[in-house]
């Protein structure tokens, strides 16, 4: 069987950016991209990571390689269609590059066997279509044990981390053991933050680079009173409404409508007039939604009128993560033991991941929805979620963990808790719901935040700088790059 699966590219126009990020930004914009076409020179530029649907990675993938395609670039992206136990020794790694046990079982001889199994052959498969001149972007722990394959060809391969712990310890070591010996053969390495990269990594080799979010995608586009109410309505989040708008713009600038339903473990559904708060997460013991219920029943539920919103995808359709049904069942199960009053106010939502846009569309009339988004993570790499929340001009309550602290500015665009700190949450959304004023210039702040550092023009523009000094270069980046506004 194959091991690797070929996902389709859309062609996007750089041009809808201009309007956003002003002329001089789009006018450098399009003068990086003439030169990436030129030092590529019709060459192709592969990306490859563990899935397509579900979860930040795959939604950058979506935007940032279309936008390049759209710019004349020859973007490639493959899927490692791993087996079970492939992803569950990724998940470990997971896990433990977030200070987690996970599973519990040690990253050993045999559990490197089952992943060089799947990460050597796909190095292998893909190896047989890339020509000299081209490059390649491998994502994650999945596709680290792709490098020394590739790497034969002679060609620039990166591989990007998207995930990290602010202090490591003896668990994070454990995973950067296993992965070193890959890694360290790439040309570069890329991290979301300084605090990720791991000690012993060639720091001239070293480059960090945000993630970010397309304004223009499904999740993010702009969308009327109408078509939130419509979208709602039409998934069965939202009674009272009517589904009469439920549209969206797809990718392709082609239009959508919701018509799939979310399947919901409530006491009732949402009423128009309900004060909503909400977290966005796939189903994994990292993400917290356990105590995302706990707190809110605990400290928010008894001082407001809010109704909290859970919502995440339907676990079948995310491969690489073989823990989704065990937490997302949790999660029910500590539903189902609420008292029936808190029942009524809390909301278990699996939004169906059949079509990634119209999930996308769902998701986004939600936060467009939501009152107040939290995103009370144990262990974060970046967290995307609440960057959309954010350009949505939504306040966001969120941990003082990873990523989320480069994005939010506390308390100006947002407001950061400990972790694992219920009260504390609870108190920052109860101030939130009950202070319409202070979370309208918070949401106002956040979306600035998001637009000066976060949108997918800064990364396009990070990675062809990149490439370029691979390319052009001694082999090897010049320096590390950070994200900063666009001026």
């Amino acid at each position: 069987m194959p091991l690797l699966t070929s996902v389709p590219i859309a062609a996007l126009p750089l041009e809808r950016f201009e309007s956003v990020i002003g002329g001089v930004a789009y006018r450098r914009l399009l003068e990086r991209f003439a030169r990436g076409r030129e030092l590529l020179d019709g060459h192709a530029m592969w990306h490859v990571s563990s899935t397509a649907r579900g979860g930040g990675v795959a939604e950058m993938l979506v935007s940032l390689l279309a936008y390049g395609r759209g710019a004349g670039i020859d973007q490639r992206w493959e899927v490692v269609e791993g087996n079970e136990p492939f992803f569950t020794v990724t998940k470990r790694i997971h896990n433990n590059l977030h200070d987690a046990t996970g599973d519990g079982l040690p990253l050993d001889d045999e559990a490197r066997e089952v992943y060089e199994s799947i990460a050597h052959g796909a190095g292998e498969e893909l190896a047989e279509r890339i020509v000299p001149g081209d490059v390649v972007l491998l994502h994650d722990p999945q596709t680290a044990g792709m490098i020394p394959v590739l790497k034969r060809l002679g060609v620039p391969v990166v591989w990007r981390c998207h995930v990290g712990i602010d202090t490591p310890n003896s668990i994070t070591h454990r995973a950067w053991g296993f992965l070193r010996r890959y890694v360290q053969a790439a040309d570069a390495y890329v991290f979301s933050r300084r605090q990720y990269v791991w000690d012993d990594l060639e720091p001239g080799k070293t480059v960090l680079i945000a993630p970010s979010i397309d304004a223009f995608s499904p999740k993010n586009q702009a969308l009327s009173d109408g078509q939130v109410a419509g979208i709602l309505a039409a998934a069965g989040l939202q009674e009272e409404a009517s589904a009469d708008d439920a549209s969206f713009v797809r990718m392709d600038t082609s239009p959508g409508r919701v018509e799939r339903r979310v399947e919901a473990d409530e006491g009732r559904r949402l009423r128009p007039d309900d004060v909503v708060v909400l977290q966005v997460s796939r189903w994994d013991r990292l993400k917290d939604p356990i105590g995302v219920i706990d707190g809110f029943v605990q400290h928010v539920l008894p001082r407001s009128n809010a109704h909290l919103v859970y919502a995440g995808p339907s676990v079948d359709a995310i491969a690489d993560d073989p823990e989704g049904k065990e937490v997302l069942e949790e999660a029910r199960a500590r539903f189902a033991s609420l008292p029936r009053a808190a029942r009524e106010r809390v909301h278990l939502v699996t939004v169906p991941m059949s079509d990634v846009e119209e999930n996308a569309a769902i998701v986004n009339a939600l936060q467009r929805r939501a009152n107040v988004v939290v995103q009370k993570s144990i262990a974060e790499g970046f967290g995307l979620t609440v960057a959309e929340a954010m350009w949505k001009a939504r306040p966001v309550v969120a941990s003082r963990i990873g990523g989320i602290q480069d994005q939010v500015e506390n308390p100006r665009s947002g407001i950061l808790v400990p972790p694992r700190d219920l009260a504390a949450y609870g108190h920052a959304v109860v101030d939130l719901v009950s202070n319409a004023e202070l979370a309208r210039e918070m949401g106002r702040n956040a979306r600035g935040r998001v637009r000066d550092n976060f949108l997918g023009t800064r990364s396009l523009l990070q990675y062809i700088a990149l490439f370029e000094r691979l390319v052009v270069g001694e082999g090897r980046p010049a320096e590390v790059s950070e994200p900063s506004g666009y001026a």
